[in-house]
Formats: C-alpha cells, sequence, structure tokens
C-alpha cells in the first residue's frame, strides 16, 4: 500500500498484556518461565556452594598456617649456613710436603664451589635435580608424584627432595623418613632459597654428601678414589662419583666395580639426556677405564708419634677449634731420615731378638723363669705359661697367673717373621712375658638353682647372695699382646737449624702407641759424662789432660765400680778415662766441679727432667727422655749454643691463613765455641779408641758417648756428626734387664751407626771445625804435664787457651838414675791430681755411705751422698 507506514515491532510485553484472558483460574505459566526458576535455583546452591567451598579453602589455609607455625616454632636458623663450617680432615705433612698423617672426625676437605669442574656440577644436576636452577628449591610435581606413591604403599618409599632440600636434610634436620621431617624439610628449603644463592646451596651440598669408606665431599671422595684432587677429575671419573652417592655401600667401585661401572654409565646418558653434554663425550667418557688410587690407609703410617704430637700442639694453639679440624700441619721430618730411623730400631731390636732366642719357634728350656702367681691387672707385663694353641683361630692360649688369655699371633709378627702356625710358634709350658690388652674380667658366680626363677633379676639376685666360696664359671679368655723383647727410640736433630728430622717411638707405628723418644724417662748412664767433663772444662777446673783417680778405694763416700777392672789400677788421663768410660774417674771428677754446677750445666746445655745433685749423677743416675740427650749433645755440636729444638714450623688454618706458632725462645750460649771443640774432640776418643768404635765404619768425624745401667736396663748411644746429633735407647718397658753380654756398645750403638749411615750418604765428609782460642801442645801420656823436649811417647792434645800445662813433666825414675833420690811415684799420683793452675786437690778417701750399692760396669747406679764444698757455677 503505497503510502502506508511500515509495521511496527510489537514488544513481547506488549503481546502478552494484549493477548486475550479467559476468566477463572489464571494459565499455567509457559516453558521458558520454568526454565527461569530452575536457573534460580541452581544459582542459589552454587552461591552455597561456593560459600562452602570459600569457608572450606580459609578453613584449609587456617590450617595450614596452624601447620607451618607448629613445625616452625622450634626449626632451626638458616642463618648458620652463610658461615657453616663442616668436620674437615687436619693434615700432617713432613717438610717437602709427604703426608704423614691425618686427623678428622669426618673424612672430609672444603672446596669452594669455583674450584669444583663444571663436569662434576652438571654430573650431579642430571643425576639429582636437573631443574635446580631453575626452582625456587621444590619440585612441586615431584613431590605429588612421590606422595602417591606412598599412599599407596602406605609406608614412606620414595622422595622427591631436590639439591635444595637435600642440604636441609643433612646440615639442619635429621635423615629420618618421616612425613614431619619432610614438613620442616619444605619450609626450610624455601628459606634457604631466599637466603642463599644457587652456588652456596650446590657448594654446601658437594662438600656434604656422603661417598662412602668415611669420606665426606667430593675432594676427599676423589682423593681416595683416584687419588687426586676434583679439580683434575675427569667427565667419567666426575660421573662415577656422582654415581657413588646414590648408595655408597652399592655403587662403590671398591666394593663393586660392575655396578659402579653401570650406575656411571646411567649418570652418563642422564647428562646427555637433559643436554649437559654431547653424544661423543659421553661414549668417550663410557670407554674410559677405571683406574682407582691405591689405598693408603693400608700402609703403616710413616710417623704417628709426629702426628700425635702435631695434634697436641694444635689444641694448645686453637684450642677447641682444633676439633673441626681443617687445618695444615708443616714439620720439620724429613720422610726419607724417618723412614731410615724406623728401620735402623727395628733391626737392632731384631737383631737382639735373635741374640736371644726371641723368635718363633720358642722352645721350652729346662730353666724357664718362674711365671706370675695372682691376678693380673693395669697395663704390665707378667710372666705367663703357653697351655695351647688353635690353628684355626690363630691364636696361641697363655694362662697368666689366675687369668686364661689368648694370643691373636697375626698381630705379632715381629716375634712371627715366618709365619708359623700357633701350635709351631711356642711349646706347651712355655713361659712367655705378655700384656693385658684390655681390663681384666671379674669372675661370674654361678647362681644357685631358683626354679622357674630365671628372669635376670632374678639370677643377679641369686648371684649377690651365692656364698663367697661358690664356684665360677671361667671368664672368657683376655686377649693378651706378646711382650717378647725390648723397645728402642731413636731422635735425630740438625745441629744448625736444630729442626727434629726423624722421631721414632718405638718398633711398631701405630697411632695412639707409646712415644718413648718424648715421653719415657729413663736413667742415662755413662752418657751423662759429657756433661761432667763440660762443665769441668768449662769451669777451667779439668782440662784433657787431668789425672784422675781410677781406684775405687779413692773416692770418698762412695764406691762406684768400674766399666773394665783393669782400669782400677792406676790413674788415668781425662781423655783415656772418657774414652773407656772409667765410672771411678768421673765420679772423682764429679767431686771437683759439684753436682749442682753440673745440673745447671745440663739444664742449660737441654736437659729438662728433674735431677738430683750428688755423686752418683756422674753415672747417669737420674732420668731424662732422649729428646732431651739429642738436644743437649746438639748443643755441644753446635758450638756450645743452645736452642729449642723445633718439630712444627708452620699451621695453616681452614680458610688459608697461617696460624701463629708460640715464639721460640731466644739461643743461648752455654759454653764458648773453643770449650765445646775440646769436648767434642774427647768424645771422638770414644769412637776412635773406646767403648764405640763400631761407629768408626762410618768413615767420618763421629763424637758421642755411649751408656749402660744397673743389669743393662738401659742401654744407650748419643752423638753426632758436623752436621746431626742423635740419641738412641733400648731397653724394656717394664725395666727388665736385657740380659747378658747387652751394653749400650751392642744395643743401641748398631742402630745409631745404621741411621748415620743413611742419613750422610749424600753428604760429604767434614770434620768439626777448629775454632779460634785452641791450642795443641804436646804432653807426657803418664802425667798430663808438658812434654820433655824429644820425649817419643809424647801425644798431642788439645786445650782451651790458657789451660795448657805449663810445667814439664819430670823425667822418669828409670831414666833419672841418680837424679831421682827421692825415689817412688811423684805424690799427685796418688789420688785425683789437679792439671797445673787447677784448685786444690779433693779430700782423701773416705768409707762408703752406709747402704749405698755399688755400681756395675759403667751402669748408673742409685743416687749417692752429696760432697761438700761445691764452688758456684759461673753463667751461662
Amino acid at each position: 500500500m503505497r503510502g502506508s507506514e511500515p509495521p511496527q515491532r510489537i514488544s513481547t510485553a506488549a503481546r502478552t498484556a494484549s493477548a486475550p484472558r479467559l476468566e477463572g483460574p489464571p494459565p499455567a505459566p509457559p516453558d521458558d518461565a520454568a526454565g527461569q526458576d530452575r536457573s534460580a535455583r541452581i544459582a542459589t546452591w552454587a552461591k552455597r556452594i561456593g560459600i562452602a567451598l570459600a569457608a572450606l579453602l580459609v578453613l584449609a589455609a587456617a590450617s595450614v598456617v596452624l601447620v607451618v607455625r607448629h613445625y616452625e616454632a622450634d626449626l632451626p636458623s638458616t642463618r648458620e649456613l652463610k658461615d657453616y663450617r663442616p668436620p674437615q680432615v687436619t693434615r700432617i705433612l713432613a717438610r717437602d710436603g709427604t703426608r704423614l698423617g691425618e686427623l678428622f672426625t669426618e673424612r672430609r676437605t672444603v672446596v669452594r664451589i669455583g674450584e669444583i669442574p663444571n663436569q662434576v656440577k652438571l654430573a650431579t644436576l642430571a643425576a639429582e635435580d636437573a631443574g635446580f636452577y631453575e626452582h625456587a628449591g621444590l619440585n612441586y610435581l615431584g613431590m605429588l608424584r612421590a606422595l602417591a606413591v606412598n599412599l599407596r604403599s602406605t609406608q614412606t618409599r620414595q622422595g622427591a627432595s631436590t639439591i635444595t632440600q637435600q642440604v636441609v636434610k643433612n646440615v639442619l634436620l635429621t635423615p629420618d623418613r618421616t612425613y614431619k621431617r619432610k614438613a620442616r624439610e619444605i619450609i626450610l628449603a624455601r628459606r634457604i632459597e631466599q637466603e642463599l644463592t644457587k652456588d652456596e646451596i650446590l657448594e654446601l651440598y658437594l662438600n656434604k654428601i656422603y661417598f662412602g669408606h668415611g669420606r665426606y665431599g667430593v675432594e676427599e671422595a676423589s682423593r681416595y678414589y683416584f687419588g687426586k684432587s676434583v679439580r683434575d677429575v675427569t667427565l667419567a671419573e666426575a660421573a662415577l662419583l656422582i654415581a657413588v652417592v646414590k648408595g655408597p655401600s652399592v655403587y662403590s667401585p671398591r666394593a663393586n666395580l660392575e655396578r659402579a661401572v653401570a650406575r656411571r654409565d646411567f649418570v652418563l646418558d642422564q647428562m646427555h639426556k637433559k643436554g649437559f653434554a654431547d653424544e661423543g663425550q659421553v661414549e668417550q667418557a663410557k670407554r674410559e677405564p677405571v683406574v682407582l688410587a691405591i689405598e693408603t690407609e693400608s700402609l703403616a703410617e710413616l710417623a704417628p708419634e709426629v702426628v700425635s704430637e702435631a695434634q697436641r700442639v694444635l689444641r694448645e694453639v686453637v684450642g677447641p677449634a682444633a676439633q673441626q679440624g681443617g687445618y695444615t700441619i708443616t714439620t720439620t721430618i724429613d720422610p726419607a731420615l724417618q723412614a731410615a730411623a724406623r728401620a735402623a730400631v727395628r733391626k737392632n731390636l731384631d737383631a737382639y731378638a735373635k741374640r736371644h732366642k726371641l723368635f718363633g719357634p720358642l722352645a721350652r728350656t729346662k730353666k724357664e723363669p718362674p711365671p706370675f702367681e695372682g691376678t693380673p691387672a693395669g697395663h704390665k707385663v707378667f710372666r705367663g705359661v703357653v697351655t695351647g694353641a688353635d690353628d684355626a683361630r690363630g691364636t696361641l692360649s697363655v694362662r697368666v697367673g689366675s687369668l686364661e688369655g689368648t694370643v691373636a699371633l697375626r698381630g705379632a709378627q715381629r716375634y712371627n717373621p715366618n709365619g708359623l702356625a700357633p701350635s709351631k710358634f711356642a711349646d706347651v709350658d712355655k713361659v712367655v712375658r705378655v700384656s693385658l690388652i684390655g681390663p681384666a674380667p671379674e669372675p661370674v658366680v654361678e647362681a644357685a638353682a631358683t626354679g622357674q626363677d630365671e628372669d635376670e633379676d632374678a639370677a643377679g639376685e641369686a648371684r649377690r647372695a651365692a656364698p663367697a666360696g661358690s664356684p665360677a664359671k671361667p671368664a672368657a679368655p683376655v686377649p693378651l699382646r706378646l711382650e717378647l723383647g725390648p723397645e728402642g727410640a731413636l731422635v735425630a736433630i740438625d745441629v744448625r737449624t736444630r729442626e727434629v728430622v726423624a722421631l721414632v717411638g718405638g718398633y711398631e707405628a701405630v697411632r695412639g702407641g707409646l712415644d718413648r723418644a718424648t715421653f719415657a724417662r729413663r736413667q742415662p748412664g755413662s752418657t751423662f759424662k759429657a756433661f761432667v767433663y763440660g762443665y769441668g772444662i768449662h769451669a777451667r777446673t779439668l782440662t784433657p789432660s787431668t789425672i784422675l783417680e781410677t781406684n775405687p778405694q779413692a773416692v770418698a763416700g762412695y764406691k762406684p765400680q768400674n766399666h773394665d777392672e783393669s782400669e782400677g789400677q792406676s790413674p788415668a788421663r781425662l781423655r783415656e778415662a772418657l774414652a773407656h768410660s772409667v765410672n771411678v774417674a768421673a765420679v772423682s771428677a764429679m767431686s771437683r766441679v759439684g753436682p749442682s754446677n753440673v745440673v745447671a750445666f745440663a739444664g742449660a746445655l737441654g736437659v729438662q727432667s728433674k735431677l738430683g745433685a750428688d755423686l752418683s749423677l756422674a753415672l747417669g743416675s737420674y732420668e731424662v727422655t732422649p729428646r732431651e740427650m739429642a738436644a743437649a749433645y746438639a748443643s755441644i755440636a753446635a758450638g756450645g749454643v743452645y736452642e729449642q729444638p723445633v718439630l712444627i714450623t708452620k699451621i695453616v688454618g681452614p680458610g688459608g691463613t697461617e696460624i701463629p706458632l708460640p715464639p721460640r725462645p731466644p739461643a743461648r750460649r752455654v759454653m764458648e765455641e773453643s770449650e765445646a771443640y775440646v769436648l767434642t774432640s774427647l768424645l771422638t776418643s770414644v769412637v776412635q779408641t773406646g767403648t764405640a768404635k763400631q761407629a768408626r765404619s762410618l768413615g767420618r768425624p763421629i763424637a758421642g758417648k755411649t751408656g749402660t745401667t744397673n743389669q743393662s736396663k738401659d742401654t744407650w748411644f748419643v752423638g753426632y756428626s758436623t752436621d746431626i746429633a742423635c740419641a738412641v735407647w733400648t731397653g724394656y718397658d717394664d725395666a727388665a734387664p736385657l740380659g747378658k753380654g747387652e751394653a749400650g756398645a751392642t744395643s743401641a750403638l748398631p742402630a745409631f751407626v745404621d741411621f748415620m749411615k743413611q742419613a750422610h750418604a749424600k753428604r760429604p765428609v767434614a770434620d768439626f771445625p777448629v775454632p779460634s782460642g785452641v791450642v795443641r801442645v804436646k804432653i807426657d801420656p803418664q802425667t798430663g804435664l808438658l812434654a820433655r823436649e824429644g820425649q817419643e811417647d809424647a801425644v798431642e792434645e788439645v786445650f782451651v787457651a790458657g789451660t795448657e800445662p805449663a810445667e814439664e813433666a819430670p823425667v822418669p825414675e828409670a831414666d833419672a838414675g841418680a837424679e831421682a833420690a827421692d825415689g817412688g811415684a811423684p805424690e799427685e799420683l796418688q789420688g785425683v791430681v789437679p792439671a797445673p793452675g787447677e784448685g786444690p786437690r779433693p779430700a782423701e778417701p773416705g768409707t762408703a755411705a752406709p747402704g749405698t750399692p755399688p755400681a756395675e760396669s759403667e751402669h748408673a747406679p742409685e743416687p749417692g751422698p752429696l760432697p761438700t764444698g761445691e764452688t758456684a757455677p759461673p753463667p751461662f
């Protein structure tokens, strides 16, 4: 229709309003109204569910907060990880860097992350936590996977720890596999990630983890398995190291090489899969053979005595921090000389054992010494009786008094070098020397039968109620140690530097053994005579030509015996008396110079032990240590200057900083060079013509003195060259006699000779330099006076300038003829005769003090009486 308007849209509402309506009840709602009602109901329930879920979420969040706060209540602080110092190894080194020993509670050497090569880091990430540098300390997907596995198995079977979590577990927590520990671990892992860098966390991990065989951290593991620092390991070695971490007892290449290699290859494959190494590198690493280092722990330590002393010094210097370790201690020990010293001591003791038939087989003799009776106790040596043998167990049964014990021959190689079976090693009823390794057990009293009352408490009551005479169950055999032979010690000191170059305290080289060189105080015997004569020369009281009495009856108040009975027939010059170790001459010299002066003189030279000031001191009756004797003789060798011997030269702390050592006391002059030279000249006569002739085999000038105490309980040789001073001691720990024929020249000198031969193998022969202030004159050997013009038997002697004799010897009676009208011997030969210008003679001989025991040949007696009228010592 033209001009008509288009149709207008009618709204739904309008249409509804205009619809016709029927009167009566309202019509039913259409279908779309019903849908709206359902939507409203759904919305209502959705709202309710949403509110409920929100409430649950709030409740869950609150629960999480409460749980976190619960586990946070007693969590350790993570701040200490910044300065965390795990226990480390303290190393003791020889002068050339050779390892002498190690001290540790955990065998670990910390290395910084920058020193650890990339192949080690990447192998660690590939095997343990490839996403370490991406995550924030937790692997949530892995944790959910492990949770599902553990819930299905109803026990903790799988973990999902990141490297960060492992650091928390190993450093701050315990390794217990519980949900409580896991919750604490998660909380701490988040904290650590906020306080430490990733490199710091990885450094902690690589230095903390355990690699088996007592090794902690990658550095110690690398040294143990490959004999090199972790800085130098190859890709294959790095993968093998990290392979061990999975289970050190299972994957250690020393325990199961095949399994270790399989695990190594798995780590290499993981490195390739994670993109840390290409295929060529992996295949080459798999083809690389595994080369393990020799286990050095199976070898005996070179110098356990030095390791023990280094430990004592470290504790004194740094205190409790020593327990944490990480220090490097450098000593003065020369490894070659230390080995030579140990070999010399062992050879000498083995020679003694051969002389006295102490090697197996031990045959029973007709005159066996009486065995010990009673109940043994303490750290002593007892005589036991062999009662049987068990070849299967390798033990010897020995009865010591009321105690039954066993000796394991595997620990007695010293006396069983041929490896004899116990039944072949010793006869039944053979008496042997043994000591208790542990305390003797108390006998167990047999409890009376008490019916059904057999529980532990009832049995205890029965034992307590049992009468004293009740029979006792035989106690289990006590472990015993054979003590057949003596022990020895050797100390060697560089004369110029006063550094201890060798230190041996016994036959065995075991940690914790007695260091007899340092701690065994024994009588030095005639080695002490050097100090008596040395002081006499220093005080200008004696000279090498001084005539000394050798007749025991000529010494007032003391009756020592001579080393050689023939030496007591006539007076002798000091040089001869010292060379042949004439005891009476030394005592007569002591009476002239004064014991208290000699005590002070010996102390100034380096003898720090307490000494008694009596005549027996001349024969070494008071106990000293081998180190003291070596130090004192080194002072003489050095021209009369004492300097404290040094063993520890440097201590470096865990951070690389050198720790200051206690200051070394300044050197002090005790004798003038001329005096020390004259004493040295006298001591060379002991080697050239006296009791130590065996030392002439060294082919160089040697000065020294032998020493033997009563019944040969202690035997010594102390001597020196121009380079090294050395003291050797041999004896039983319980001071048992060494036996017939044993003396310093046979039981100690051989070790000195063997050691000095090795010590001087590459050194040129050098004589003792003659200082200024020394003169040489010819003397009459009979009187010690100046030789007559043209005297044929005159001998040349050395003197400190100004002490040489000025009076000419008289013509002997046979030559003087009528000129000897007065007849007889000169009066001065009837007693202790002073050299010209030397002070008055001592008092006339008297009687011995009551109860004073005589000294045996060259032996140290019991302390004797004090002389009267000592002179004050000159300053040292």
